[in-house]
């Protein structure tokens, strides 16, 4: 059984940029987005996967995952039956030190919206925190990409 644990942050500055070492646009959609087996198919790059991910912990940061590549052609089969909602942004890698964040920057209905991850070896576990980090948003659920679609960022305000 895959455990996912990660941390997420919001972020308050477009400096992340200048240190990104790649980036890659992500289209994403949810079979289901029930918090207890929430299930996407994603367009990575070039790449396309199915995901199946577990509730999470009490803190927000730990949480069952397993993931698939599958071919693309099916991903696309598959937005087609998604939940309402797209997600749409382009991914990030930042080095810090001896982790990398994902630093999401989404599109359309999320427009604005700018969050970074960091997987963990454990909940812990020290890591460098860049001065473009701003307040911590783990395990606050409205952040969650399976949140975004049915409550998007644009209606926040």
């Amino acid at each position: 059984m895959a455990q996912e644990i990660e941390r997420k942050f919001l972020v308050k500055s477009e400096a992340f940029k200048k240190d990104s070492i790649d980036k890659m646009r992500i289209t994403q959609g949810y079979l289901s987005s029930v918090p207890e087996r929430t299930v996407r198919v994603r367009i990575k790059g070039e790449q396309g996967f199915i995901t199946v991910k577990g509730i999470g912990n009490d803190s927000g940061a730990s949480r069952y995952e397993w993931e698939k590549e599958i071919p693309v052609d099916e991903v696309i089969e598959l937005l087609k039956i998604c939940e309402p909602g797209v997600i749409d942004k382009t991914r990030f890698h930042v080095k810090s030190g001896n982790h990398t964040y994902e630093v999401d920057e989404f599109y359309g209905d999320n427009e604005g919206l700018v969050v970074a991850e960091i997987e963990l070896s454990s909940e812990d576990e020290t890591f460098q925190k860049p001065e473009w980090l701003s307040e911590e948003v783990t395990g606050d659920v409205k952040y969650f990409n399976s949140m975004l679609m049915k409550a998007p960022f644009k209606n926040w305000k």
